[in-house]
């Protein structure tokens, strides 16, 4: 069974690969986290949530899934 608050795989590879239809639901799923951290006195700044989305997409086309961050140990 599958977990709704994760994105599917599948997802997570066509949008590091470019598919602008995969990077697109990548930012739909995390507008409302997206939202809520940018929030600055009560409001929503555009300029933070535009940065924080910049970031988003900037990471996506960065990750690498061939590296593993820690070595396996047996």
């Amino acid at each position: 069974m599958e977990d709704p608050n994760l994105l599917p795989y599948e997802t997570i590879v066509r949008a590091t690969s470019g598919k602008p239809e995969a990077v697109d639901e990548v930012l739909r799923h995390y507008s409302k986290r997206i939202r809520i951290a940018a929030i600055e006195n009560g409001h929503v700044n555009p300029d933070t949530e535009d940065s924080i989305k910049s970031r988003l997409v900037a990471a996506l086309f960065k990750f690498r899934f061939d590296e593993q961050p820690y070595p396996k140990t047996e």
